[in-house]
């Protein structure tokens, strides 16, 4: 039978089969979420906040814990949504704000425009550049460094 999980802020609601993980929830509703990894739990890019109902997941896995150790926005409501199996109702997730620097095609074309959403690390969940602030140059190199790290990373994640 399904459960009901809230999505906010959106403020929407998905039903997600018993046992089946956070994340065929969210990727249903074609939510701002990777699974870079092929959800096994080892690349955090499907990071989310649980506000509710923390107790209706299955319980935080080794490779859960050790994924998470990277990433720098993480605490006490952090899953991994490929990770976290809904067993029961009244889960809440916080799903991600903005867009991930390795969605932007052409960072150059960024230069001196203002950033229509918060730009965040795929990797740690870190704040880039916040929504509506101008983007200087020095902040498309930083993005650029970003986007390599983030392939090296992927890549050997891919290899393990």
């Amino acid at each position: 039978m399904p459960k009901t999980v809230k999505l906010d802020p959106i403020n929407e609601k998905v039903d997600i089969l018993t046992n089946d993980n956070l994340l065929s929830g969210l990727l249903a509703k074609d939510l701002n979420v990777w699974k870079e990894c092929g959800g096994r739990g080892m690349c955090s890019t499907c990071h989310v906040f649980i506000t509710d109902g923390m107790e209706s997941l299955s319980p935080v896995n080794r490779r859960e814990i050790r994924t998470m150790e990277v990433i720098t926005t993480a605490g006490k409501c952090s899953r991994l949504a490929c990770q976290a199996r809904v067993i029961g109702d009244g889960v809440v997730v916080e799903v991600p704000s903005g867009m991930y620097v390795n969605e932007i095609d052409n960072i150059e074309d960024l230069i001196g425009s203002r950033a229509k959403d918060n730009i965040l690390h795929p990797i740690t969940g870190a704040l880039l550049v916040e929504k509506d602030k101008l983007v200087t140059r020095t902040m498309i190199t930083q993005l650029k460094d970003t986007q390599v790290e983030v392939a090296e990373y992927m890549a050997k994640v891919q290899d393990a």
